[in-house]
């Protein structure tokens, strides 16, 4: 039997399990495991320090924050586009309503003698 070795980093999770980044080229079978600490966990970084370092990660690669004007600009459109999604919807109800309402609508005719007792119609 011959002896392989191989270094595969992962991740140690809190129920003890580790998550391996790749999978080690190994035969299946049993193997003997040193973990190894390689950093600390990192500092809990509060929301508005996380936004500055974004910001500034922006600002580097010339991304332009979008003006008021545009941002006024999109918000009108969509409110644009729901109202016009709104009044299709209310044409659709008052379209439903008024064949509801019309006279005609779930009257049976009077059966003639080769039709169908389930026909409906004026």
């Amino acid at each position: 039997m011959s002896l392989s070795q191989v270094e595969v980093q992962g991740v140690l999770q809190t129920d003890g399990t580790l998550l391996l980044a790749e999978r080690p080229n190994l035969p299946a079978g049993r193997v003997k495991v040193v973990i190894q600490t390689l950093d600390a966990a990192p500092d809990k970084i509060d929301p508005w320090t996380a936004l500055e370092k974004i910001w500034a990660e922006r600002k580097e690669r010339g991304v332009q924050p979008r003006s008021a004007e545009e941002i006024d600009a999109e918000i009108n459109a969509m409110r644009d586009e729901w109202e016009d999604h709104q009044q299709a919807l209310e044409r659709i109800q008052e379209e439903g309503r008024r064949s509801r309402e019309e006279p005609h609508c779930g009257k049976r005719r009077s059966l003639h003698a080769n039709e169908s007792a389930w026909a409906w119609g004026p």
